[in-house]
């Protein structure tokens, strides 16, 4: 072997080793740091979240994108599954529906109807449901009246637009009488500038104005007069002396956001508090009040009143607008004893007061009520009642039985003491407290201060008459006891009573001038002449407390 043949041989030998100890030496490296996350990231393996299905995207983007809240979306984005995806759907139409007890959802039903009528009406190029009034219907419903110009054409301001004549655009007048969150009486303006057919949500009433930027063309008024000038209607300069509240541009700016936002769903943190299904309450519970009482309506309806009272020293107040404000929410759910839903309830209480009433009204009790008509039965009502400013809140679950009245039985109503007690007046139609021709607020803590007057309200039901006087052939007796011992007794003389059919109305005021301080029973003791029926039991009782 020639000694050039030897040497490259050799050298082969050697890079061979050297090659087979890097690599053995890499391998351990590896080993060693098995385990270890890469210092380049590219490297590592990507967490890639499943995408959604189409028919869920469509569904968040398309199908509930004006109403889905933006908590909502984002506990939508989380779910990790389609069962879950499932659920959610089903609660997201369940808690926007106004009767759960029936198999329909009504509200789903008429959102998907507004969808197709959005579609059919609104398109112009784009999908109705994308366009402005699309938008503005589906997620509001039907106007209660449109006023429509589809040609545009020449048009008369009224005062509040400025006055004077001009040529507009076509356009559409909505008009709501009420939006949730938005305001009340509310027009809402959509323009066709481009005569397209897809109306815009105006932001003022100069954008239908055809003749705006002509020079010396569709003048105002007060530019007829030469008091106004063009040029600031052009940059959005307008005039607010002559306006309409809802007209100025920062309140218009207020409506069109508020527009865009999704419908609230109305309380609905507070109906899972109400269904058991929360136990946050041992935190700064709120303490309230409550009674349930029983009106005969018909052989088969009974209304049912909830009353709810809290104390105002127990809210927290804040100056809005210059008055000082505290506001409760309230929210009531009904169950039957099948478990079948009867009714809900849900509504706002708000305490006002200047800061030199603040300490009287902070004194005082903020109170609601809600009247039900139910079948004979038994129920349950859980009610949750929150502090709007501090969030507190308190629950209260409470079976109770509504009773059956025979037609043929004498009986009564609920024995109610009363703080306020009035006959009503035209201002009272549609409001709270209205039982028959009276106005009724319960006391429900029973105390009066010295002085005060306590009402005493009850109807009597299926009372016999005498044929020959034609006046009720019943004896009633107000029994006042205190500490156990009888200190009057006092007879009903039918002075003003109330006679609706075979229902009687006892309505009294009780002074308490006279009366010691302390604690009284009122017995009600009812004698039927006629058939020879005596009420006499608990229903027929009150307590109440007389202080300074």
């Amino acid at each position: 072997m020639s000694s050039v043949k030897f040497v490259r041989n050799f050298a082969l030998t050697i890079l061979i080793l050297s090659l087979a100890a890097v690599a053995t030496f890499a391998q351990k490296g590896k080993d060693k740091d098995k385990g270890k996350p890469s210092e380049d990231p590219t490297g590592n393996a990507r967490n890639v979240k499943p995408e959604l299905k189409d028919a869920y995207k469509r569904w968040l983007s398309t199908d509930v994108d004006y109403i889905i809240t933006k908590d909502e979306k984002r506990a939508f984005l989380a779910l990790t599954t389609d069962e879950e995806r499932e659920n959610f759907i089903e609660n997201f139409w369940r808690r926007r529906d106004p009767n759960p007890d029936t198999e329909e959802n009504e509200y789903r039903e008429q959102y998907y109807e507004r969808i197709a009528y959005a579609n059919e009406h609104f398109s112009s190029g784009i999908p109705g449901w994308k366009t402005d009034r699309g938008r503005v219907y589906i997620a509001w419903g039907k106007p209660d009246s449109i006023e429509t110009h589809p040609t545009g054409g020449a048009y008369d301001r009224p005062s509040y637009e400025g006055g004077g004549s001009t040529t507009t655009y076509p356009f559409e007048v909505w008009w709501y009488r009420h939006l949730d969150n938005v305001g009340d009486g509310l027009e809402i303006e959509f323009v066709d500038p481009t005569g397209t057919g897809e109306y815009r949500l105006a932001r003022d009433a100069n954008e239908k104005d055809a003749l705006k930027t002509v020079p010396g063309a569709g003048l105002t008024t007060a530019e007829q007069l030469g008091i106004g000038d063009k040029g600031d209607r052009i940059n959005g300069m307008n005039n607010a002396s002559y306006m309409r509240e809802q007209d100025t541009p920062f309140r218009r700016m207020e409506i069109i956001t508020n527009l865009q936002r999704p419908p609230q769903v109305k309380f609905s943190d507070l109906a899972g508090v109400a269904g058991g299904d929360s136990g946050v309450l041992d935190n700064n519970p709120l303490d309230f009040d409550m009674r349930i009482d029983f009106f005969r309506q018909s052989d088969t309806q009974v209304i049912t009143t909830f009353t709810i009272q809290a104390d105002n020293k127990e809210l927290i107040f804040k100056n809005v607008g210059g008055l000082e404000e505290a506001k409760l929410n309230i929210y009531g759910k009904i169950t039957a004893v099948s478990g079948k839903r009867s009714g809900i309830f849900e509504d706002s209480v708000k305490a006002t007061a200047t800061s030199v009433e603040l300490a009287d009204v902070r004194e005082k009790k903020s109170v609601y009520q809600k009247a039900v008509a139910l079948t004979p039965g038994t129920y349950k009502v859980d009610v949750v009642v929150r502090d709007v400013e501090t969030g507190n809140r308190g629950l209260r679950n409470i079976g109770f039985t509504v009773p059956r009245y025979d037609d043929k039985k004498l009986s009564t109503s609920s024995l109610i003491l009363a703080s306020k007690l009035r006959s009503t007046t035209e201002s009272d139609i549609g409001g709270q407290f209205i039982i028959g021709n009276a106005k009724v607020i319960p006391n429900l803590t029973g105390n009066y201060k010295k002085g005060q007057e306590i009402g005493v309200y009850l109807q009597v039901y299926n009372a016999g008459i005498d044929q020959t006087t034609l006046r009720p052939a019943v004896d009633v007796e107000y029994v006042l006891t205190k500490g156990g011992k009888e200190i009057l007794r006092q007879p009903e003389d039918w002075s003003g009573l109330s006679d609706s059919g075979q229902r009687l109305t006892l309505a009294r005021l009780l002074p308490t001038d006279m009366m010691q301080l302390g604690d009284y029973e009122l017995n009600i003791v009812i004698r039927d002449r006629v058939s020879g029926q005596i009420l006499k039991d608990e229903k027929l009782k009150g307590q109440f407390t007389i202080t300074q």
